[in-house]
């Protein structure tokens, strides 16, 4: 089976290597970088960190408003997968990488496979929820991380085959697990100690394009006792800059730059909590048994707010404040998105469901 797998941001890096080495056991995988996610930081520290094959295309897109980017993207990724001709095009998540892909791959002859198929936020004004919606009716097979996605999508009626794998992300962080927690590593931010300090991540829109909201985020965590370490998105970097906030932010918060995967799990495990508005980081500090604190009024991961172990309080300060300062006992932890194998799960589902030459032509004639 030749499979091209599409990336272009962070998450999708972090999804992407558990399923690619898996995945290139058996099969040959072209892999395709979009370019969506371009800064160092953010791109090619993943790459080396967890060991993923070089990109064997890096369309070098980079950012832009949503319809010339995702056009960009549709055009290269036209051309690439025509000249590659694989039997599957491998999405993942919500980005416009997805989506570029997911709409390229339905005009043509390969099967459109899509990791992390069947989240709904129930907010149709957020851009990935357009993407991941458009992604998955696209879609030939449809892999979910937890059986409520898999009933969203058969009440949707998706077309595709809906199969449950769990959450490739849980096998990328006990792939890491045991080198990002090494103790004899000190932490990568000086001067703080381990549960004595909250690490935060804000870089979505809503959050940073609205300069009261942003304000008002960066209240409710100065309000905390303890450090707050605030690693910094590019987008959230140009945004404080660009409404004056800058300053205020470096006086009161810890802004230090981006970290690589490695070094960002090892903040997150030893954070007393962690404040997000990332939908990656909700599940990781599930994983790594941090509480969380979700910078928005809605989040795709349902479970871990209904387990005990997130909550919603989205721009408010007071209630960032509140929670980021609440100490009652957490509830135990359930198991949720599996345990741990679902990058093998995936490439079984792609080999039993799409895997068959004559299954893959049958479909790309159904197009």
């Amino acid at each position: 089976m030749r499979v091209c797998s599409v990336v272009g941001a962070r998450p999708q890096f972090v999804k992407t290597f558990p399923v690619s080495r898996r995945l290139r056991e058996a099969h040959e995988e072209v892999l395709i970088h979009t370019g969506q996610h371009y800064d160092e930081a953010l791109s090619g520290v993943f790459f080396e960190e967890l060991d993923i094959p070089e990109p064997d295309y890096n369309l070098g897109v980079g950012s832009g408003d949503h319809a010339p980017q995702t056009a960009e993207m549709m055009r290269l990724l036209d051309e690439v997968i025509a000249e590659e001709a694989p039997d599957v095009v491998l999405v993942y998540g919500d980005t416009n990488s997805t989506l570029a892909a997911a709409l390229v791959a339905a005009k043509r002859e390969p099967a459109l496979a899509h990791v992390e198929a069947g989240l709904r936020s129930g907010k149709w004004s957020m851009p990935e929820e357009v993407n991941r919606v458009l992604t998955d009716h696209c879609s030939d097979l449809l892999l979910t991380p937890a059986a409520n996605a898999a009933e969203t999508l058969r009440g949707d009626n998706v077309r595709g085959e809906v199969v449950v794998t769990g959450d490739v992300m849980y096998d990328a962080v006990l792939a890491v697990r045991d080198r990002a927690l090494d103790e004899s590593t000190p932490l990568p931010v000086s001067g703080i100690r381990p549960d004595e300090y909250v690490l935060a991540t804000v870089h979505r829109a809503a959050n940073t394009d609205d300069p009261d909201r942003l304000a008002a985020i960066l209240d409710g965590l100065a309000a905390v006792d303890d450090p707050v370490v605030l690693p910094l998105h590019p987008r959230t970097e140009a945004a404080l800059h660009e409404h004056g906030l800058y300053d205020d932010a470096a006086e009161r918060l810890r802004l230090v730059d981006p970290v690589g995967y490695v070094a960002f799990l090892r903040l997150l495990a030893d954070a007393s909590k962690v404040a997000t508005d990332s939908g990656g980081v909700q599940k990781e500090a599930f994983y790594l048994d941090t509480p969380c604190v979700t910078l928005r009024e809605e989040t795709e991961w349902v479970e871990t707010v209904e387990a005990g172990w997130n909550v919603l309080v989205g721009g408010d300060a007071d209630r960032i404040a509140a929670a980021l300062t609440d100490r009652s006992p957490l509830p135990p932890k359930p198991e949720l998105y599996g345990g741990g194998d679902a990058a093998g799960r995936t490439v079984d589902a792609l080999e039993s469901v799409l895997g068959d030459g004559s299954s893959v032509a049958e479909r790309a004639a159904e197009k």
